[in-house]
């Protein structure tokens, strides 16, 4: 069966509807307390790090996490008065994840251009995976 729309073009499609961020205007927004930042890579790609204050919802359970009639909802994502900003490794996976939510009805989520390797490139904050659960662990607490 041949593909008839590749990713090249979805990614492009998803690109002109959702809103995309620069690395530079995401390091703008993270002192505002509305900003979540959401790393939708695999479980396997955290091992180098995360954005600073990122909050982990891997790309397969990102839909299911965002709706209240999903037995898997998770409450943060329906706070309507936050921004959440989306990455993955290369903006790709995160422009079709924030594409899917604005179908979904969401208007308050966008993406970085780059993802995670444009993040890293430009030296903007990081935290290792260790001390990503110790900052939620101790914001829970």
């Amino acid at each position: 069966m041949p593909i008839t729309k590749g990713y090249r073009q979805l990614v492009d499609e998803a690109m002109a509807e959702v809103t995309t961020y620069s690395v530079a205007q995401v390091r703008d927004r993270l002192a505002n307390s509305a900003t979540q930042i959401v790393d939708i890579r695999d479980i396997r790609e955290l091992n180098d790090g995360t954005v600073e204050g990122a909050v982990h919802a891997p790309r397969g359970m990102l839909e299911f996490w965002v709706d209240p009639a999903s037995p898997y909802f998770k409450p943060l994502f329906g706070d309507a008065s936050r921004e959440f900003i989306l990455f993955c490794g290369l903006g790709w996976r995160s422009a079709l994840a924030a594409k899917t939510l604005q179908d979904m009805g969401m208007a308050n989520v966008a993406h970085i251009d780059g993802g995670w390797q444009a993040w890293v490139e430009q030296g903007a904050p990081t935290e290792t995976l260790e001390q990503n659960k110790a900052r939620r662990s101790k914001a829970q607490a």
